[in-house]
C-alpha cells in the first residue's frame, strides 16, 4: 500500500512540476521516483527468489536416491 501511495505522489509531483515553475516539485518528484525505483528493485529481487523457491518445492520432481538395499542386488 505504501509503494502505491508513493508512486501516485510521484506522478502528482511530476504533473504539478510540469504545470508550474516551482522547483520544489521537481525535487520532490525526482526524490520520489528514485525511492520508487529502489523499492521496485528490492521487491523484484525478493519476488524472484520466492518464485524460485516455490518452483523448487512444488514443481521439481524428487530425485531417486540409491539406498543400501538396492546396492546389494
Amino acid at each position: 500500500m505504501f509503494a502505491l501511495l508513493l508512486f501516485v505522489t510521484a506522478i502528482a509531483s511530476t504533473v504539478i512540476y510540469l504545470r508550474t515553475d516551482n522547483d520544489i516539485f521537481a525535487l520532490l518528484a525526482v526524490g520520489m521516483w528514485f525511492c520508487c525505483l529502489v523499492w521496485g528493485l528490492v521487491i523484484a529481487h525478493w519476488s524472484i527468489h520466492l518464485l524460485a523457491l516455490l518452483a523448487l518445492l512444488f514443481i521439481g520432481k524428487p530425485i531417486a536416491v540409491a539406498t543400501v538395499s538396492s546396492r546389494e542386488r
